[in-house]
């Protein structure tokens, strides 16, 4: 009687650090993307380039991925409490500058460069969710944890609408409050497991067998293919639905904000699929699907309902991807590892989300379409179903 009521009070325990870790990771996210709604009004008020907008939205891409880096390492040691709560509070910083003082394509890139802080949170999350929880449930758990990337949707619901009803920097505002609001609550009620597996040595010495370890490369491609997709839509599909369908700034903003949901809504099946059929034949199919329909997105169809269509199978498609990627990660890689790895291979799906908006940016600069961007996905797409098949099959027995 004794066990059984401990296990149901851990139970409940993992179920409330769960839901905590996700609140922060869906906040932290918010705040992440905050700009890449506002890319096309910024465009517009600072005369940019299609280059230049795709770098004003891609920078806090490319920062918050490689932040996850050190931001796992730190995870292994010193634990979610205390790196959930600080790092809320540090990303208020960036957030405030840009709603009040950035007005030039300078300080919009400085302040997108630390805004970038809001997207390391993962690398918090998914360790702490791990040690609570035993591997045969892991990949529901981290999948529902992943599902935090739904922030991204609250921001392309919301910033462009607030910012026209009440004003441009109350966006920023409301995401700042609700940063130093999550933060006090992540230090009164978020709590490490007390068994929880504690890396020793050194960091960077921990840091270098991490990224000497086959399995980290190898998991750190898919993810850069499936999580870095999610990303690249996220950031980039307001511009294209405006630039190739001709679409107002707002409704392009909603069916974005669709797009997100949708992946989101997948992340948490694709773990749980990967929990009971197993996480390879998932990815297999998912890449493959990702593949062909990057070929039809490719001919530009028009966008009700068969481009849209297209558009939201492909969100299904990464969203569940991404989440069988850290199922997968679950089941190969040590405890003690866990947050390093997940660091290393959260930066590569962030670098993977990084370059493909400055692709189509420069493919539509220079050909006036998109097709050779699609064409590359489908290709990458490929390739990642192809390695998944073979190389990490036989890593993953």
């Amino acid at each position: 009687m004794s066990r059984t009521r401990d296990a149901a009070t851990t139970a409940q325990g993992a179920g409330a650090m769960l839901a905590l870790a996700t609140v922060g990771f869906t906040l932290t996210f918010w705040a992440w993307a905050l700009l890449s709604p506002l890319g096309a009004a910024l465009r517009d008020e600072l005369s940019l380039s299609s280059f230049q907008q795709s770098l004003v939205v891609a920078v806090p891409v490319i920062v918050g991925s490689l932040g996850r880096i050190p931001v796992g390492v730190l995870t292994d040691r010193l634990g979610a409490r205390r790196m959930f709560p600080t790092v809320a509070l540090l990303t208020i910083v960036p957030v405030l500058y840009l709603g009040h003082v950035a007005d030039s394509l300078a300080e919009y890139l400085v302040g997108g460069f630390f805004l970038g802080l809001g997207g390391t949170t993962f690398a918090i999350g998914v360790p702490f969710v791990n040690s609570w929880y035993p591997p045969a449930r892991r990949g529901l758990a981290i999948g529902i944890f992943g599902a935090g990337m739904g922030g991204t949707a609250i921001s392309s619901f919301t910033t462009v609408q607030l910012a026209e009803a009440v004003g441009p920097s109350f966006p920023f505002d409301l995401v700042a409050i609700v940063l130093a609001a999550y933060a006090v609550a992540a230090y009164l009620l978020l709590r490490d497991r007390p068994d929880r597996a504690v890396a020793g040595g050194s960091a960077v010495a921990g840091l270098v067998r991490t990224l000497r370890m086959p399995v980290t490369l190898q998991l750190c491609f898919l993810y850069a293919v499936a999580f870095g997709g999610f990303v690249a839509f996220s950031v980039y599909l307001p511009t294209y639905l405006i630039t190739a369908h001709g679409l107002q700034q707002a409704d392009a903003a909603l069916r974005t904000a669709g797009f997100v949901v949708l992946a989101v809504a997948m992340r948490p099946v694709g773990g749980w699929l990967s929990d009971r059929l197993g996480p390879i034949p998932v990815l297999v199919a998912v890449f493959a699907g990702v593949g062909v329909l990057a070929v039809v997105a490719s001919f530009e169809l028009p966008l009700n309902p068969a481009a849209a269509a297209v558009f939201l199978a492909m969100a299904a498609g990464l969203g569940a991807g991404s989440g069988a990627v850290f199922a997968l990660l679950a089941r190969v890689v040590e405890p003690e590892r866990v947050g390093a790895v997940t660091g290393v291979v959260g930066a590569a799906g962030g670098l993977g989300g990084f370059f493909p908006p400055l692709v189509m940016g420069l493919d539509y600069g220079a050909t006036g379409d998109y097709t050779i961007g699609f064409l590359l996905l489908a290709a990458t797409a490929a390739l990642a179903a192809v390695v998944t098949a073979t190389a990490v099959r036989r890593r993953a027995r």
